[in-house]
């Protein structure tokens, strides 16, 4: 490709984020596995999941999935002040139920430990920033509805 065609793609194309997403989630012994790792894929269908000592880890490049749960449980204001409670420099992380991921529904765990545990969730962005990511991922509302931020 010439350097004059790389411009031109980039004038047309919305903006490409870089990130990279760590999950974690225990599996106790009262638990299949396979069940931990269907909860990992309810709400990240594109994750690469290794099974670690007493644990799942896994590892994805999109959240594009958790949004879309986000914005169907009109859950948006909730996402963006947990994102943004944990957010340090590029990074931020939470936690959710493992129970509810099963299920599809994403339910943040906040306040006492779930007896299953939870599955924890880092991220970090890479271009263009944190902040521009959490608003692609969960964009600000009014009154209920989303704005559109891309």
């Amino acid at each position: 490709m010439t350097p004059d065609h790389d411009h031109a793609d980039e004038a047309t194309m919305s903006t490409v984020y870089s990130v990279d997403v760590q999950i974690t989630a225990p599996v106790y012994d009262t638990e299949v596995t396979d069940r931990v790792a269907d909860a990992i894929e309810a709400v990240f269908p594109t994750a690469d999941i290794e099974q670690g000592h007493g644990e799942l880890v896994a590892e994805t490049h999109d959240m594009e999935a958790l949004s879309e749960a986000l914005h169907r449980q009109e859950i948006l204001d909730t996402a963006r002040g947990v994102f943004f409670d944990t957010l340090e420099g590029d990074r931020f992380s939470f936690d959710l139920k493992k129970q509810a991921a099963y299920e599809g529904v994403v339910n943040f765990a906040v306040g006492e430990p779930d007896e299953l545990g939870e599955i924890h969730v880092r991220v970090r962005v890479n271009e263009p920033d944190a902040e521009s990511y959490i608003d692609h991922v969960a964009p600000p509302t009014e009154d209920g509805q989303p704005l559109d931020v891309d």
